[in-house]
């Protein structure tokens, strides 16, 4: 299938599983019936051309695909006619191939809500969401939670059992119901930004089909919260770091550092979308994570050029973060910050402190930034030792010929001959 169509579908999956799952119930059935139904998609539209309502053919042949089930199931416990009957007088509810009947209802913030069952705690529910909302692969969601995949794989498949055995239905939480759940629901959107704006895996940096959808949700929760400050604030934080996805990368697709990048390349209209929402939001007194993270954000974006940037501000505000979240990559950018407004020297020695945290043992990032530091102190020798590492433990393509480059550039300055790492 042609890359919009791929594009389309994977657009229209969380959609159509949100109708189906609000439709049956069945979270885990109805998640198989939409891969069906999305496998005969990639095999019929190439050939027979794409409907004219796509989302409508999508819910209907995983619905006729979870019927067809239901219809097994009932037989085999001689219970088919009664339950068979409502199931088909049902059916009715689901639009015709090409009808527009249901088009204009995007069902996708209430998956989002769906899915952060009271069944789950937040840390599966957030998993089950990643998977459904954000279309993230168990290794991608993993590396977000900085676990093995095995160890993810089972905590999504053990959502689903948790959600099928308890028996509550799938709806629109009640306001108090939506309050609950919301902390979950801006984490999970988060998480999708971070991997469409910086892709743990593959060729490429971006992956702009979940960096543009995470914005989207995340504009739709603010229409129904506008007064939220947190929810104002991950809005921000997405805008003022989407802002400069035009100069991540090269022509050949390379990643470019932020302090290297061509600012004039940056998105103005976003910037200042961003600066009114988050100077708006901290002006009502209450202040969170993700306004603390867009005001840090704000202070990038404001820098005309690199070296204008407010580093002790920045320290300031990772260090109110800090107080706020366990979150060992705000220990990371705080050593960075730290590094920028006291030497390089003053910086590797806050990172000693993250050597013996589990959640980073072994993690490219902390590998990096130890390198860049390292570069900055004139350590080149150690510095190429630590890139090798770092680019031999990502998974990201661009970041991994990145980590080399920055190797190679310093052993032709001076440093030892440079040997291409070992990367899997």
């Amino acid at each position: 299938m042609e890359l919009t169509g791929e594009h389309l579908l994977r657009e229209l999956a969380p959609q159509v599983l949100a109708a189906v799952v609000r439709r049956f119930g069945d979270f885990s059935a109805a998640e198989d019936a939409v891969q069906d139904a999305l496998l005969a998609a990639a095999v019929q539209w190439p050939e027979e051309g794409v409907p004219d309502n796509p989302r409508g053919w999508l819910i209907q042949v995983a619905a006729r695909r979870m019927t067809d089930q239901l219809r097994a199931e009932l037989a085999r416990r001689r219970r088919e006619t009664v339950v068979v009957t409502h199931a088909l007088a049902d059916e009715q509810v689901v639009p015709a191939p090409d009808s527009g009947n249901g088009a204009e209802q995007d069902d996708t913030l209430l998956l989002l809500f769906m899915c952060c069952h009271p069944a789950l705690t937040q840390s599966s529910a957030i998993a089950l969401t990643l998977r459904a909302v954000g279309g993230l692969t168990t290794a991608e969601i993993a590396n977000a939670f900085l676990v093995p995949e095995a160890t993810m794989a089972q905590r999504i498949s053990r959502a689903k059992q948790l959600i099928k055995k308890s028996g509550v239905r799938f709806r629109m939480p009640t306001d108090s119901e939506r309050a609950e759940r919301l902390g979950a629901v801006l984490h999970v959107l988060y998480l999708i930004f971070n991997e469409g704006y910086a892709s743990s895996t593959g060729p490429d940096l971006h992956r702009t089909d979940l960096s543009s959808e995470a914005i989207r949700l995340t504009r739709a929760v603010h229409n129904l919260l506008p007064h939220h400050g947190e929810v104002a604030g991950l809005l921000a934080l997405m805008l003022l770091t989407d802002a400069r996805r035009p100069a991540r990368t090269g022509p050949d697709g390379e990643l470019i550092p932020l302090d290297e990048q061509d600012r004039a390349l940056w998105d103005a209209t976003a910037i200042a979308e961003g600066v009114a929402l988050i100077t708006e939001t901290l002006s009502r007194g209450s202040i969170g994570a993700y306004q603390l993270q867009a005001a840090i954000a704000a202070v990038h974006d404001e820098a005309a050029r690199a070296e204008d940037t407010d580093w002790p501000q920045v320290l300031a505000l990772y260090g109110l973060l800090k107080r706020m979240s366990d979150n060992p990559m705000v220990e990371l950018n705080h050593a960075i910050a730290y590094a920028m407004v006291h030497g390089p020297r003053a910086g590797l020695e806050h990172l000693e402190a993250l050597d013996a945290d589990g959640r980073l043992s072994g993690h490219h990032r902390l590998e990096a930034v130890r390198a860049h530091l390292l570069e900055r102190a004139g350590d080149h020798e150690a510095a190429i030792t630590h890139y090798r590492t770092a680019a031999s433990r990502t998974t990201s393509i661009p970041e991994q010929r990145y980590l080399i480059a920055r190797a190679a550039r310093l052993a032709a300055q001076g440093g030892s001959p440079a040997q291409p790492p070992k990367i899997s």
